[in-house]
């Protein structure tokens, strides 16, 4: 936390740097009983080689020389499971379940460039996209994210770096961050359909959003023919926390309503299961997104809802 706090001082984050790292302390300090579990695995992975960070889709490459890789291994499946990715580090590759890159692949052609940007990630997970907006030129890259095992994956990460990118990851949720315009672009991606409240959800957005700043909305949806919105019962995907599946229509329309403005539908596409599988790093026996579908109609999940399609939303403030 000490070289967020030093970036900060040379970035529009200064005035509420000290906030911010307060809260994230707070959110630390919890009783968890997997945090020795995670502090052991980070304490490791310090006795490991570093190397510089680059980007070989699918990877996020850690170019470290003479790993061990066994124990590098061992510990990195004590954070597991490891949800956003793909990483490699040395000769070992961390297959994550999601392909990161397809997603980015998507999003990077249509969005303003980041090279000296103040960027904003929430829900960053790990940080594989917060890694990916530095490396694209961030002044500085911000991730929050509330769920603590993911920040010590980003911790895990960072500490196999030589001299890491201006990307840091809080523990943080957006509603912490104080509601000051500072970022000139701020990415939402597969958070929106996870909020009761979408529309205060777009405002908080909205609000930490730089006048003229652009934000990049990325979330599930349905096509028109299912009607306005689906408000699933119980589970989509087997996900209880899913609570509004909008049209595009609706969604621009939201979007409106929190007042966006050159609001962009950039990309609707089928989530497949090249881009969400099982693999080793989620954990035996886990499942993925094809478990997810009904096995005899793929446009369909298991309890019969629409499949996953997923778009994007370019827009300003």
């Amino acid at each position: 936390m000490n070289n967020f706090k030093k970036q900060c001082l040379a970035s529009k984050l200064s005035p509420i740097s000290d906030e911010l790292l307060d809260l994230s302390r707070q959110a630390l300090a919890v009783n968890n009983g997997n945090i020795p579990k995670w502090e052991a695995a980070i304490n490791e992975i310090k006795s490991q080689p570093k190397g510089n960070i680059g980007y070989q889709a699918p990877y996020l490459t850690i170019h470290a020389q003479d790993n061990n890789i066994e124990a590098l291994q061992q510990s990195l499946k004590l954070l597991m499971p490891w949800r956003k990715g793909p990483y490699q580090i040395g000769d070992l590759p961390l297959d994550s379940e999601w392909r990161g890159d397809l997603k980015w692949d998507r999003v990077l052609p249509h969005i303003q460039p980041l090279k000296g940007k103040t960027v904003l990630d929430v829900g960053s997970g790990n940080g594989y996209f917060t890694y990916l907006m530095a490396l694209a030129g961030a002044e500085i890259a911000l991730g929050v994210e509330p769920f603590l095992l993911f920040n010590y994956q980003f911790q895990a990460i960072q500490t196999l770096i030589n001299n890491p990118p201006n990307a840091f990851v809080l523990p943080l949720k957006l509603e912490q961050i104080p509601e000051k315009p500072l970022f000139d672009t701020v990415f939402s991606m597969g958070v929106l359909y996870h909020q009761k409240d979408h529309l205060l959800h777009l405002q908080q957005l909205k609000t930490v959003l730089a006048e003229g700043g652009e934000l990049i909305l990325e979330t599930l949806i349905i096509d028109e023919k299912y009607g306005e919105q689906i408000i699933p019962q119980e589970r989509y995907a087997k996900m209880r926390n899913v609570w509004c599946l909008p049209s595009t229509n609706t969604l621009h329309t939201w979007l409106k309503k929190a007042g966006f403005k050159t609001i962009k539908l950039v990309d609707v596409k089928k989530t497949t299961p090249e881009e969400q599988r099982a693999t080793h790093w989620i954990g035996d026996n886990t499942q993925s997104l094809k478990d997810f579908l009904d096995p005899n109609n793929d446009h369909l999940t298991i309890e019969g809802l629409p499949a996953p399609k997923r778009a994007i939303f370019v827009c300003q403030k």
